[in-house]
């Protein structure tokens, strides 16, 4: 039957697009990261809803697909963007295996634009997407993207800076950038985007070097334009200057 891979934004009902919230409505089941279905299952209190916990993206992935394959309308939820560090992309992997699973990919509003946002607009010009976790990704290449962005003068934003098995990561990368970029350089980082308790702060590069931040946060880090206008991180266009 039908598999959609939803984008669920930061998890708030305000967060989700009216196109993720009718596809959740079409679906017979919701399936998700437990943290995720946590966070909207009382939004859909009619829906079966089915979780999986942490690391277990296979298992979750291919439960959506056997239901979908066996004829249920099943929405596959991601916190953020369906793609960008989302299931879609697994989902299409292990679709060989279920020919009667017809895919439907729902974008939904990303850590990096939701968090850009509440700090101004930082992500106005060119920029990379760069998850520390090295989980999934050797971290000599995470350095090395994060070392290629620095130089290219990209807008950067960091997901899963941190953890309690990876406390110095951000502080490893911050290391990298400053090879690059002045300690002076504008950031930013946001914490719970969009739910309760959400935080933000603008500071420097120098700074943030020694910022503790967790999971739930996201990091953002200026280009050699970026200021800060009337208390907002803003990276210009050039807009002004045509």
């Amino acid at each position: 039957m039908k598999l959609y891979i939803v984008g669920i934004g930061c998890g708030s009902r305000k967060g989700i697009t009216i196109e993720a919230e009718e596809a959740i409505i079409r679906s017979d089941v919701v399936v998700g990261y437990t943290v995720y279905i946590d966070q909207i299952k009382s939004f859909y209190p009619e829906k079966e809803c089915l979780s999986t916990g942490m690391r277990q993206e296979k298992e979750r992935v291919e439960l959506a697909l056997r239901l979908a394959d066996e004829g249920s309308i099943v929405a596959l939820v991601c916190s953020g963007d369906s793609q960008v560090y989302g299931m879609a992309g697994l989902a299409f992997e292990l679709s060989v295996g279920y020919p009667d699973a017809d895919i439907e990919v729902i974008p939904g509003v990303t850590a990096a634009l939701s968090g850009g946002a509440v700090l101004g607009s930082p992500m106005t010009h060119d920029l990379a997407l760069i998850s520390l976790s090295d989980l999934l990704t050797p971290m000599e290449k995470i350095e090395k993207r994060l070392q290629c962005a620095a130089e290219g003068d990209f807008v950067i934003a960091l997901y899963n800076p941190s953890s309690k098995k990876r406390e110095d990561y951000l502080s490893r990368a911050c290391d990298i950038l400053l090879k690059y970029r002045p300690s002076s350089t504008v950031c930013g980082y946001v914490r719970n985007i969009g739910r309760e308790g959400q935080e933000s702060r603008i500071l420097t590069l120098g700074e943030l070097r020694d910022t503790a931040v967790d999971m739930f946060t996201t990091v953002f880090i200026g280009n050699s334009e970026t200021k800060v206008i009337n208390g907002k991180m803003v990276t210009p266009r050039g807009y002004r200057n045509v």
